[in-house]
């Protein structure tokens, strides 16, 4: 049934949207958005640190990534306090014990078309840019890293205003 969602097609880039009536902003790229850069936390942080780093630094969320800078995913303050005051995880165990793996990723050259679809569906996505690693022995591969982490919020900000009157 996926194959027959348009927006489930788009949000997976198997199909170009073909919309008549896109608003003004719908091509704009993701990157006009002029993200902040992200706060990111290594796998090994515990929940107690997270809890105090989010509420230290004012965030909600932040994407979890190991050192070789795999996308783990994201851990939300939320998450984080209800598991803990749930009783299903200690505050000394690891953040990747609340860690969502279930995410979205855009990049910074996709639209915000393609950002409003995956918005429909989720409370953020991970915004990434390819960039390619080179190793001392000549190798070369492609590495994504976290540019930011966009909301609802963050695309309703931006259309309103910037919007054309």
């Amino acid at each position: 049934s996926k194959f027959v969602n348009d927006k489930w097609m788009i949000k997976n880039g198997f199909l170009n949207d073909a919309q008549e009536h896109k608003p003004w902003w719908w091509n704009i790229k993701v990157q006009k958005l002029n993200l902040l850069a992200p706060l990111i936390l290594l796998p090994e942080v515990s929940c107690q640190k997270a809890i105090e780093i989010l509420q230290e630094k004012g965030y909600d969320q932040a994407p979890v990534v190991a050192e070789s800078g795999l996308i783990l995913g994201m851990v939300t303050l939320s998450n984080t306090l209800s598991s803990v005051l749930a009783g299903n995880v200690e505050f000394s165990d690891p953040v990747t014990k609340v860690t969502y793996d279930q995410f979205s990723k855009i990049g910074l050259e996709d639209n915000l078309g393609k950002l409003s679809c995956i918005l429909e569906n989720d409370h953020f996505a991970i915004v990434v840019h390819e960039q390619m690693q080179c190793s001392g022995n000549g190798s070369s591969s492609m590495k994504q890293m976290v540019f930011g982490v966009v909301t609802a919020m963050d695309l309703l900000t931006f259309v309103s205003r910037n919007s054309k009157k």
